[in-house]
C-alpha cells in the first residue's frame, strides 16, 4: 500500500509531521505537494485523487486549513471517496462503512497529536463490506450517472 499525500500552504507543517509518522511506521508515502509556498487546494486534491483512483488499494491524505475545501475538491475525482475527519469515530467508520480512500483534515482545526491518531486509525481500519458494500456500489453507480 502507498499513501498519497498533499496539502496547501495552510497544511504544510502538519503534512510534514504526518509524513514522518507514516515513514516511522514503515509505510511508503508519496508527496504530491505543496512545498510550503502558496498553493491552490483544488490542484493538490486533483493530483492526490487521480493517484488514489488509478492505484486501487492505495489511500490518500489531504490537508488544508479546515479540510473542507480538500474534501469537496477530491470528491470530484471519479473513484474517490474522500471524508473530512476530525474525530476518532469518523475516521474509523468512514473506512469501515464507506470504504473511504482519502482522508481530509484541517491543520487549523486539529492538533498534531489528534491528527496522527486519526491517520493511524484511518489507515489501519479495513472496509467491513457486507451490507455496506452494496451502498458503496450505489455511490459508484452515481459517479457513472452524473
Amino acid at each position: 500500500m502507498n499513501i498519497w499525500i498533499g496539502c496547501d500552504h495552510a497544511g504544510y507543517a502538519l503534512k510534514l509531521e504526518v509524513i514522518a509518522f507514516l515513514k516511522e511506521k514503515g509505510i511508503n508515502v508519496t508527496d504530491l505537494g505543496c512545498d510550503g509556498s502558496r498553493a491552490d487546494y483544488p490542484e493538490i486534491a486533483k493530483a492526490v485523487g487521480k493517484a488514489v483512483s488509478a492505484n486501487k488499494g492505495d489511500l490518500g491524505i489531504l490537508i488544508c486549513g479546515t479540510g473542507i475545501g480538500m474534501s469537496i475538491a477530491a470528491n470530484k475525482v471519479r473513484g474517490v471517496r474522500a471524508a473530512l475527519c476530525a474525530d476518532y469515530f469518523s475516521a474509523k467508520y468512514t473506512r469501515l462503512h464507506n470504504d473511504a480512500n482519502v482522508m481530509c483534515m484541517g491543520a487549523r482545526t486539529l492538533g498534531a497529536g489528534l491528527a496522527l491518531e486519526l491517520v493511524s486509525v484511518f489507515i489501519d481500519t479495513p472496509f467491513e463490506g457486507g451490507r455496506h458494500a452494496n451502498r458503496v456500489a450505489m455511490i459508484q453507480e452515481m459517479e457513472q450517472e452524473f
